[in-house]
């Protein structure tokens, strides 16, 4: 956890005091989150891959206080809902902390290690760069098409699979 300024700390606060579902309703309509959820259904049907899709509009005060990242959240989160635990190591969790407009992803073990750190801080960047730009939508979409495009690269379905697939996790975005 980072240590911040006072004034710093105090202005992360007030985000977190004032960010609530509403704030969640107003970037994230229904209209947008059955989109991200059809992208995220259609994106696996090319990959052996879960993707999981969460957006938190604020942590607690007293994680803010401490100074608790949006990546040390993510991290916790990861290991809450069993995005670790697919068959193929194969989930990745792309975590949205409203609140500091910042977007984490944390890939499983054996997806991670074949696409790397540099990916996941792009996929990030850009979607923060929408999010800046009050491209919520746009932004989660990018995000959702360029995770599934790695599980597509590294973890394709084997070719003829015309198999209905096990979907491990669900493809609704949750909203903590």
């Amino acid at each position: 956890m980072k240590t911040l300024s006072g004034v710093t700390l105090l202005r992360r606060a007030v985000r977190h005091l004032m960010c609530d579902r509403p704030a969640v309703r107003r970037c994230f309509p229904p209209a947008a989150l059955e989109a991200i959820e059809h992208a995220i259904a259609a994106a696996e049907q090319s990959h052996q891959g879960e993707l999981r899709f969460v957006i938190e509009p604020a942590l607690a005060l007293g994680d803010v206080w401490r100074g608790r990242s949006a990546r040390d959240r993510a991290i916790e989160l990861f290991a809450r809902l069993g995005i670790w635990d697919t068959e193929h190591n194969a989930g990745i969790l792309i975590y949205v902390l409203l609140a500091d407009r910042r977007v984490e992803i944390v890939a499983d073990r054996g997806v991670h290690r074949l696409a790397g750190e540099a990916a996941w801080a792009r996929i990030c960047a850009r979607m923060q760069a929408d999010f800046r730009l009050g491209h919520f939508e746009a932004g989660a979409l990018a995000g959702v098409a360029e995770a599934g495009g790695l599980l597509g690269q590294h973890f394709p379905r084997a070719e003829g699979d015309t198999s209905e697939r096990t979907n491990e996790l669900p493809d609704r975005p949750l909203i903590l």
